[in-house]
């Protein structure tokens, strides 16, 4: 049996994916681009974002593109684009949903 591939884009997750989106860069820029867009409200301790960009790395959705002393510089793959993208267009659905009321 394999790994389970990527099913649910958590709250870290897509941020991490965000900070791609916006620039290559490495695990501690992600991470300080989370906590800056979010205004401190999601903050990425090591252990998180570097759990991420294993899983993220061996699931084809970013590659490593160079290192830099010791920090390992990222970039998104063209599958990585499409999870953030379809990642997007389900948050606003559910916002389409929200907005429509209760039952």
């Amino acid at each position: 049996m394999g790994e389970k591939r990527i099913e649910i884009v958590t709250e870290s997750m897509f941020y991490t994916l965000m900070a791609f989106t916006a620039k290559d860069g490495s695990g501690a820029e992600a991470a300080a681009f989370t906590e800056r867009i979010s205004n401190g409200r999601v903050r990425l301790g090591p252990a998180t974002i570097y759990t991420i960009l294993g899983r993220f790395e061996k699931e084809g959705v970013i590659k490593e593109i160079r290192r830099d002393g010791r920090s390992r510089i990222y970039t998104l793959t063209g599958k990585g684009k499409r999870m953030y993208e379809n990642e997007c267009r389900r948050m606003e659905t559910c916002l389409r949903d929200a907005a429509k009321g209760s039952f």
